[in-house]
């Protein structure tokens, strides 16, 4: 039997190429969006989902379920970035970062945990990101949104691990998608003390998205996970530099480190 594949967020980017591969692989393949009618070229069907609504999710669950009858992978990969310095970062902003970034995965994962339970197997990936190892500035937020949604993993992992149902993430690092369209951007305030390291910090960040790996290859690692017995609890996806970033955190003293991202953000 084809394994059933649910990703959030699967109209673009990262989401979209993980779906693409997989439905190429051979898996039964639906995806979401916030609004699917305007997406005409999905390979694969697309449910309409807003993580942030509750009965949102319980439908696109429910119409899954409803087609195939069971779901093997859940793919959290729907999310939005967030920029600007914590001061001038309105708090409804924050708040609406982590109800995507954060409270929308848990809710989805606790929508189709019932029945992965009944299944006695199941497998849950989550997509956060290397910005989620550490406090990047005027991306802080992010970062935090996506560092909680790590470590909540670690919980739920094994929380349900008694029921054949394995829980992971997988952290990417930049990749060539369109999410800085998506972003929000607290707005470069005119004679601000931030002003002048947050606008470069915001260049900086909008190009390396021009350059970024392709999201193939983050496909291709999720697909890896479908087919690992015993997949592993943490993953991290990109350019050697991006993951030796996280090596370089765990082993310097925290000035050392805090003055290696000060320099290369030129602050």
């Amino acid at each position: 039997m084809n394994k059933v594949v649910l990703i959030t967020g699967g109209s673009s980017g990262i989401g979209k190429a993980i779906g693409e591969f997989l439905f190429h692989k051979g898996f039964t393949v639906y995806g979401t969006s916030r609004n699917p009618e305007k997406i005409t070229n999905s390979l694969f069907p697309l449910i309409a989902l807003d993580v942030r609504n509750s009965e949102s999710i319980t439908s696109a669950v429910a119409k899954v379920m409803a087609i195939s009858g069971r779901i093997d992978v859940l793919i959290n990969n729907a999310g939005v970035g967030i920029t600007g310095p914590i001061e001038e970062t309105p708090t409804q902003e924050m708040k609406n970062n982590f109800d995507t970034n954060f409270f929308g995965p848990l809710e989805v994962i606790k929508a189709v945990l019932p029945q992965m339970r009944y299944q006695n197997s199941g497998l849950i990936i989550n997509i956060t990101s290397i910005a989620g190892y550490m406090g990047l500035p005027y991306r802080g937020i992010y970062s935090a949104s996506k560092a909680a949604l790590e470590i909540v993993t670690e919980a739920i992992n094994i929380e349900v691990k008694p029921f054949g149902i394995n829980v992971t993430n997988v952290a990417p690092g930049e990749f060539a998608t369109d999410i800085a369209s998506h972003r929000y951007h607290a707005p470069i305030m005119e004679g601000s003390v931030y002003e002048v390291p947050y606008k470069n910090t915001l260049e900086m960040m909008n190009n390396h998205m021009h350059t970024g790996d392709d999201p193939t290859k983050m496909a291709m690692e999720i697909y890896c996970i479908i087919q690992s017995k015993n997949p592993k609890i943490h993953y991290k996806v990109g350019a050697f530099m991006q993951k030796f970033s996280i090596v370089l955190k765990r082993i310097l003293p925290d000035k050392v480190y805090e003055k290696m991202l000060m320099n290369h953000y030129k602050i």
